[in-house]
């Protein structure tokens, strides 16, 4: 197979594939295609492997087994039990199977690697008389399944792990830079020419040294997975362990030839920062190259009588509460590379195109390119008079005039006037304001109204057929007007991209602050939490419904399934209910819903919290004898499971959930069933005996009205023999 001419499929950061296009052809790929994020080529396996070993921008290197058939589940299964799996997996070999991609078959990656798994393992224990063992981690073979549209590429994948994922970086920051989208940087800017030339390399705000560690490895002709101990490949059955062994030898000898000098420089006002730039230098073998210091960027000066690149990582405030010192410093940054580097090469990397107009700068080229799921920018400047603009305070636009800004600031003020008094009367201090009313400023704002006022903004996502630039103008515009228009500091404008989460992305922690406020909502208090979860811990569509559940509460004994925070269990207590019983997978949020409890004086034995697999708590407890009156289930629209194939898909389960929970409900009971995905439809022939009532009207909160479909609401009670006696 060494020789064979093979296909290929490399994976890199939206915007870096021509340049990992290049380098593949400096392997020797042929027939080279490149797309957005990836390109796809022709080679042999030496091909394969050097792109392994050397690509510095490449994510994944995936070795292509054909496309097929997509059109049905049934339909991939079969045609992946059709490929010779004995060519690739050995017999005792470990398997890991992964899923991109999806159709209206194949809704959820997860289950496209299972479906993928199981034809896999089927196959060979068909051909082969036994299965290979299934390892998550570091499996000797890692196949990989992308679907898209009515086909689908099975791939082996060569590179494992990530390449991006190198050997030095323990520390990166509070937002750091991928390895392979600084490498593509670097490349794009020419570093690579201007050291071969004896050109020098500054970054003036270092952060942990991404840059740094990189440019060096590119100056020392030092392959990047050099170091690595696994790749995906390495157990594949058609590994050729002796060329492997070559190219490496081969690798290490060019790394040996190099003389090092200290050509690479790095500061940053941050102490912490340098020290784990410096570590990583050490870490990646590069020390001899670096030098890191604590500096201030207003006192960055270019070494004398050297010429070369600057490039630069600058923050540019995800949060859009985070930007309001951020125009100032990008000023300075303009300052410091205007004057301290005049004649020299600038590349600068941004998440935030419209701050650079501070720079006070012409870019003679920009380039679009992501790190992570952060669309950014990177400008190329000529450091001469030629590229100077006039002062940056004169370039700034003033953001809060322009007329599409006036209209949203205009807007808040009605939907606020209108708003607010019924809150008051309605006991309400959290509500929200405003819900993409204007579909060009594509925003939720939510008004908390605690000791002082906090707004929290969540942007929608804004389709790829949306101009990215305008949206960011919007965005700005948005930042400029909240403050003035509700009254509100700065500082306590908190935002969130509001986007489709994946598995436990959903709940997963942004930051650590630890920061919490208290709210009050129909007498009740909650704790929140504005900044280190995508949500802050009280759904505000659920309102009413909790409300209802108050009503409905009175002696029962209540059950809060996917409980999150509590905050329907504290509306049952509130209610008089004799005992709840909340169940989520979470510590953490049940740790916030004791809190929750505790807040309004719910501290008795009597409410108790479990951490469990909702379905697999529901099977243990009804031959314990386990029976609730009340029962609210809320579970998520997707989610990893122990049971369901290792999927939980709302759509496709919720009868199953539905019956489980039924089991556990007293024959006068009513269980309360609700969704927010906002395509779903219940299965209502598969539930005919039960008696189902859509309450989703009068669910939706007055705040809510112009998205009625945020939440789906259902009562449902059951005939004799459906709920327990």
């Amino acid at each position: 197979m060494n020789d064979n001419v093979l296909y290929w499929i490399a994976t890199a950061p939206v915007g870096a594939a021509s340049v990992l296009a290049q380098e593949l052809a400096q392997f020797g790929a042929e027939d080279i295609r490149e797309r957005s994020h990836d390109v796809k080529f022709q080679g042999n396996l030496e091909v394969g492997y050097r792109a392994c070993l050397w690509s510095r921008s490449a994510t994944r290197v995936l070795l292509s087994l054909g496309q097929i058939d997509a059109l049905s589940a049934k339909s991939v299964y079969e045609s992946v039990k059709r490929i010779d799996w004995r060519q690739h997996i050995a017999p005792g070999a470990t398997l890991a199977c992964d899923c991109s991609g999806g159709n209206e078959s194949i809704r959820h990656t997860i289950y496209g690697s299972q479906l993928l798994k199981d034809a896999v393992c089927d196959a060979l224990r068909e051909t082969r008389g036994e299965r290979p063992n299934i390892k998550p981690e570091r499996p000797d073979v890692l196949l990989h399944m992308h679907v898209e549209a009515t086909t689908a590429l099975v791939s082996v994948d060569f590179s494992g792990e990530s390449l991006h994922l190198r050997s030095y970086r323990e520390e990166g920051g509070r937002a750091p830079l991928k390895e392979n989208v600084a490498a593509a940087v670097l490349l794009r800017a020419g570093w690579a020419e201007s050291a071969e030339r004896g050109g020098w390399l500054v970054d003036p705000m270092c952060g942990s040294g991404t840059f740094l560690s990189e440019g060096a490895l590119i100056a020392a002709d030092a392959a990047p997975a050099l170091q690595r101990t696994y790749f995906g490949f390495l157990g594949w059955h058609g590994h050729d362990a002796a060329l492997w062994h070559r190219l490496c030898a081969e690798a290490q000898s060019r790394r040996d030839a190099r003389v090092p000098r200290r050509c690479i420089l790095g500061s940053d006002i941050d102490g912490q920062a340098v020290r784990a730039a410096i570590a990583n230098g050490e870490r990646a073998g590069v020390a001899d190259w670096l030098h890191v210091e604590k500096r201030a960027l207003a006192d960055v000066v270019a070494p004398a009588g050297q010429t070369g690149l600057v490039v630069v990582n600058p923050p540019y405030g995800e949060r859009i509460g985070a930007e309001s010192g951020l125009p100032a410093l990008y000023t300075q940054l303009g300052e410091t590379l205007r004057h301290g580097f005049s004649g020299w090469q600038a590349a600068i990397l941004t998440g935030n195109p419209p701050l650079a107009r501070n720079l006070g700068m012409f870019a003679k080229r920009t380039h679009r390119v992501f790190n992570g799921p952060i669309e950014c920018r990177l400008l190329r400047f000529e450091l001469n008079a030629a590229s100077l603009e006039r002062p940056a305070e004169e370039l700034r636009a003033d953001w809060a005039g322009r007329p599409g800004a006036q209209m949203f600031a205009n807007r808040l003020r009605k939907n606020l006037q209108r708003l607010q008094p019924w809150a008051q009367r309605e006991r309400i201090n959290c509500f929200r304001l405003y819900d993409a009313d204007m579909p060009e400023y594509a925003f939720a704002v939510d008004i908390y109204d605690t000791d002082t006022r906090h707004v929290y903004v969540q942007e929608y996502a804004a389709p790829k057929s949306v101009d990215q630039e305008g949206a960011r103008e919007r965005r700005r515009e948005v930042l400029a007007v909240l403050p003035g228009a509700l009254e509100v500091p700065q500082p306590q404008v908190h935002t969130r991209v509001r986007k489709p989460q994946k598995g436990a992305e959903q709940y997963a922690k942004r930051e650590s602050l630890g920061e919490r406020f208290a709210v009050e909502e129909g007498g009740l208090k909650f704790w929140v939490n504005f900044r280190d979860y995508l949500d802050t811990g009280l759904f505000l569509d659920h309102r009413v419904m909790r409300g209802m559940l108050r009503d409905w509460a009175q002696g029962t004994d209540f059950l809060n399934l996917f409980c999150y925070t509590g905050s329907a269990s504290v509306y049952a207590a509130a209610g008089g209910a004799r005992s709840t019983v909340s169940v989520d997978l979470s510590n953490t949020y049940l740790d916030w819903a004791r809190d929750n409890l505790r807040l309004n004086g719910f501290t008795s034995e009597r409410h108790e919290l479990h951490r469990a697999d909702c379905l697999t708590w529901l099977e243990q407890q009804e031959p314990l004898g386990a029976r609730f009156d009340l029962i609210f289930l809320d579970p998520p629209t997707f989610s990893n499971s122990k049971r369901m194939e290792g999927v939980l898909d709302v759509q496709r389960d919720h009868v199953g959930m539905i019956r489980r929970s039924m089991k556990l409900l007293r024959r006068a009971g009513r269980l309360v069933f609700s969704t927010n995905y906002t395509r779903f439809k219940l299965d209502g022939a598969a539930l005919s005996d039960l008696a189902v009532e859509d309450i989703t009207a009068p669910t939706i909160p007055k705040d809510f009205e112009r998205h009625t479909r945020i939440h789906r609401c259902f009562s449902i009670r059951g005939a004799a023999g459906n709920v327990a006696a």
